[in-house]
C-alpha cells in the first residue's frame, strides 16, 4: 500500500494506545499534555499527528472517543432508513464519498459455501490497523480489521464463511480497489461489492448500505427496514456476520438504548470508526 496509508495505519495504533488512555481516566478529561505523555510525544507531535489525521484537535478528539459517544450521536445524528431510501442515500448513492456498486451471489450459490468460487485475498493497512482483503472478480467480498484479533484468526475467520471456496493471495489485483476505498486512489473510481450471504442477512447488508457516513441507527430500525419488526436479535446476527467491514457500516447500527452493542473485529475498532467519522464530519 502507500506511504499515506502506512502512516494511517500507525495512526490508528497511537489512538488505540489513546482510547485505553482516556478509559483509565474516565470520566474526567485527559490534558493533552497527560496524553501525550502516554504516547511517549510531544504535545505539538500528538497534537500534530492527530489533527492530520482526523481534522480536530486532540481535545476535540477525546469527545468522540468517549463511553456516551453512541448516546449522543442516537440523539444528533440518528437516521431513519425510512428517510435514507426517500433521499437517495442507499447503496446506489455516495458512500464515504466513494462510489458503490454491488450485486448479491444468489441463494443456490451461497449454499454451495463458496464451491467453485476463486476468491484473491491480501493484507493492506488501512487507517484502522491491518486490514485482511478479499475479492472475486465481481468485487471485494470481505474486509477485516486484524487490530484486536490478530491476523491468523481473521484469516480463518473469513475463510469459514467460504470453505470450499478457492483462495489466492493477489494483492496486485485487489490494490486498486482498495486504494479507492481507503482514499488513496482516483475519487471517483468504482468501488464494486460482492456479497455472498445468505437472503436474510444480504437484506440487513443492503439496510446497513443505506446509512450514511456520520450518522447511526439501531437494530430495530434495522429490523422495521428489512419488514420484520421483531428480528431484533436476527437482525443482531446478520449485521455482525457483515463480511465486508467498513463498506458496509455495521459499526452504526447501535442498540436503542445507545450502547454501542456488539463488533466482530473489536469494540475498540468501532469506537474508532464512529470517533473518525464524526471528527471527518465536523472537518
Amino acid at each position: 500500500m502507500t506511504t499515506q496509508a502506512t502512516e494511517t495505519g500507525y495512526h490508528f495504533a497511537v489512538m488505540r494506545r489513546a482510547i485505553d488512555a482516556i478509559d483509565a481516566r474516565a470520566p474526567g478529561p485527559v490534558a493533552l499534555e497527560d496524553l501525550a505523555a502516554d504516547m511517549n510525544m510531544s504535545p505539538a507531535h500528538f497534537q500534530r499527528l492527530f489533527s492530520r489525521w482526523v481534522g480536530v484537535s486532540p481535545k476535540r478528539y477525546q469527545q468522540y472517543l468517549t463511553l456516551d459517544h453512541a448516546r449522543a450521536m442516537l440523539r444528533a445524528n440518528f437516521t431513519t432508513l425510512q428517510t435514507s431510501h426517500e433521499l437517495g442515500l442507499s447503496g446506489a448513492g455516495r458512500l464515504h464519498d466513494l462510489f458503490l456498486r454491488w450485486e448479491a451471489m444468489s441463494p443456490g450459490e451461497f449454499a454451495r459455501h463458496g464451491a467453485g468460487l476463486d476468491i484473491r485475498w491480501g493484507r493492506f493497512d488501512s487507517p484502522f490497523g491491518p486490514a485482511l482483503v478479499m475479492g472475486t472478480e465481481k468485487g471485494i467480498c470481505g474486509i477485516a480489521f486484524a487490530a484486536e484479533t490478530g491476523d491468523d484468526a481473521a484469516m480463518a475467520d473469513l475463510r469459514a464463511r467460504w470453505p470450499k471456496a478457492t483462495y489466492t493471495e493477489d494483492r496486485a489485483f485487489l490494490r486498486p480497489w482498495v486504494e479507492a476505498a481507503l482514499g488513496a486512489g482516483p475519487a471517483d473510481r468504482e468501488v464494486p461489492l460482492f456479497l455472498i450471504g445468505a437472503p436474510f442477512q444480504i437484506k440487513v447488508w443492503e439496510a446497513l448500505l443505506a446509512i450514511p457516513s456520520g450518522h447511526v441507527t439501531t437494530y430495530s430500525e434495522i429490523a422495521a427496514a428489512v419488514g420484520n419488526p421483531r428480528a431484533v436479535r436476527a437482525v443482531g446476527t446478520a449485521v455482525g456476520r457483515n463480511p465486508v467491514s467498513w463498506l458496509i457500516p455495521c459499526h452504526r447500527a447501535l442498540r436503542k438504548s445507545g450502547g454501542l452493542g456488539g463488533y466482530h473485529w473489536g469494540l475498540p475498532v468501532k469506537r474508532a470508526l464512529l470517533a473518525w467519522e464524526s471528527a471527518r464530519a465536523e472537518a
